[in-house]
């Protein structure tokens, strides 16, 4: 097979792009020292995190002047994420440390102020009429950053950059450039199903360098960010031993037969990739019983993501464990190096649940101070806050009036047993099982002041109801932080999907049950938001 090299300077999740390099026809050789840089012909520098990390890394390791050097030889060069990011000359993520300066100016952060950031999601990368690697106008490409190079005009173009652009909240921002030999992208192709690996393929058979910049005639383009709908699976044991797709009401997750067997919906790696061929924007693995008794080298959730990440090419998120421990032999192993393991296994994201409220109860005992172990504090560090999702389970706590609670209350639609006007929502742990004193703003507030980049919304009172979504707890989240937030539980129908994108802020919605049960798929539930005027993306199917 052609060969590729690739330098890894612990990026977050390669285990992807090795994979969709390894679907294009191409074999990964991994740059081990500076002098095997200079051995490269084709040189893909990927990477997600923080701007001053990876420059810093590279500049340690003596790395920066032979990725100069390769550059200069005019030998083929790609940048994915922070890739594209380290060829300008700087960024306000870290206005201390230099870029590559490859391309002249600075990077700077998305507005806050009107929109979620960090930037997760499909959008668009349209190369004004112009061919940029097999880009197309009317792909959607994976995001996930809060810096960005601002689009104007003739600015790039006129440093010889042909330039796509994607647009978020108003911002216009750099998608792609290219220019001879380079090729950088802001979105993750690895993560933008067939449409990125068309343009991984571009580059890795030269193809997209003989076109790019010309005149191309197609399809006008479609608009910005679509509407995210990401597909749950719960994955335990069951009785038997076997690995099992379930899912419960009200998280109780057996059957209410009187065998009272854990309910099998199918298995793990076989559902992923069908729900991707389905149009899954993302696939959601929580690991529900945290395999307790194996080995943390050999927990069953591993070879999962090993397996699923070689055939489905869309962000894959997985939570359950991940928190300092201890392991089988008595070794004491923290959370940043069992999340490093789920990376390397196929991971974009880790999912912390139960340990993130009790981090959070701490936080506010310290008098709202952070302490800096926590597992979120400790990845979001490493990898970056878009790596850290965190996992809420609140349920309704109903109240007679607005003060009959220190807690964050809302006026509900729907009164309570005893006609209460006023709720608040009490977060839980262990799986629902215990109820804290802690209220949901209060959780969302601390954690992402530690660092999550993502908010994972369940509601145990919709949890298996097929009702719809929790619209009013959705709009309290929302109004509380400013990082995305992922509306789940109660979808029973695409009509759910549509209402929760209508009436709330939300930034993408998950379902479960109806998926798994075959009631509805991905791409029924796509087609009817399309049919309503929402901007979704379809499966390009296969390469």
């Amino acid at each position: 097979m052609p060969t590729v090299h690739m330098l890894d300077y612990v990026a977050g999740n390669v285990r992807s792009l090795v994979n969709a390099i390894e679907k294009c026809g191409y074999m990964v050789e991994w740059v081990r020292t500076p002098e095997d840089v200079s051995r490269a012909e084709k040189l893909i520098l990927p990477g997600v995190g923080h701007f001053g990390h990876c420059l810093s890394q590279l500049a340690g390791a003596g790395y920066l002047a032979p990725i100069r050097a390769h550059i200069d030889a005019g030998k083929p060069f790609m940048g994915i994420c922070v890739g594209l990011q380290a060829i300008f000359e700087g960024s306000v993520e870290d206005p201390a440390t230099p870029g590559l300066g490859v391309i002249k100016g600075d990077l700077d952060r998305f507005d806050d102020t009107n929109k979620a950031v960090p930037h997760i999601g499909w959008n668009s990368a349209n190369a004004g009429g112009k061919s940029l690697y097999d880009l197309q106008p009317t792909s959607k490409y994976y995001y996930v950053h809060s810096y960005k190079y601002p689009y104007v005009k003739g600015k790039l173009e006129d440093q010889g950059w042909t330039v796509a652009t994607g647009t978020y909240g108003g911002e216009v921002f750099v998608g792609a450039v290219a220019k001879a030999n380079i090729l950088a992208t802001q979105f993750h192709p690895e993560k933008s199903g067939v449409a990125g690996l068309r343009v991984l393929k571009a580059f890795l058979t030269g193809s997209g360098a003989e076109t790019v910049g010309q005149d191309i005639a197609g399809p006008a383009p479609t608009g910005g960010l679509t509407r995210r709908v990401i597909a749950c699976l719960d994955v335990r044991t069951n009785d038997q031993g076997d690995l099992v797709v379930t899912k419960g009401d009200q998280y109780d997750v057996r059957e209410k037969t009187s065998d009272r067997g854990v309910r099998n919906l199918g298995k793990p790696v076989e559902l992923a990739r069908k729900y991707y061929e389905q149009g899954a924007d993302e696939v959601t693995f929580l690991n529900i019983t945290s395999f307790r008794d194996c080995p943390l080298a050999d927990l069953p959730m591993l070879e999962i993501l090993r397996q699923t990440s070689k055939t489905v090419f869309v962000p894959l998120t997985i939570g359950g464990g991940i928190r300092d421990t201890v392991d089988v032999d008595g070794t004491k192993v923290s959370a940043l190096e069992i999340a490093t393991m789920y990376f390397k296994s196929g991971a974009d994201k880790v999912s912390i649940g139960s340990d993130a409220v009790l981090a959070a109860e701490e936080y506010y005992g310290l008098g709202r101070k952070l302490f800096g172990a926590t597992a979120i504090e400790q990845i979001s560090r490493a990898y970056g806050n878009q790596a850290v999702v965190v996992s809420v389970d609140p349920k309704r706590v109903y109240v007679p009036k607005i003060d009959a609670t220190r807690h964050n209350t809302i006026q509900t639609k729907f009164p309570g047993p005893k006609g209460e006007e006023y709720c608040w929502y009490a977060c839980t742990i262990k799986g629902g099982r215990e109820t804290r004193d802690l209220d949901v703003v209060e959780l969302v507030q601390a954690v992402e002041a530690m660092g999550a980049g993502e908010i994972l919304l369940n509601c145990i009172d919709r949890d298996g109801t097929n009702s719809g979504f929790d619209l009013e707890l959705i709009d309290q989240v929302k109004g509380a932080v400013r990082i995305p937030v992922i509306a789940s539980s109660g979808a029973g129908n695409p009509g759910h999907f549509q209402e929760v994108f209508e009436k709330t802020r939300t930034d993408a919605a998950l379902g479960a049950g109806m998926f798994h049960r075959g009631e509805y798929t991905v791409k029924q539930v796509k087609d009817y938001l399309a049919e309503k005027g929402l901007e979704v993306r379809q499966f390009e199917g296969d390469l």
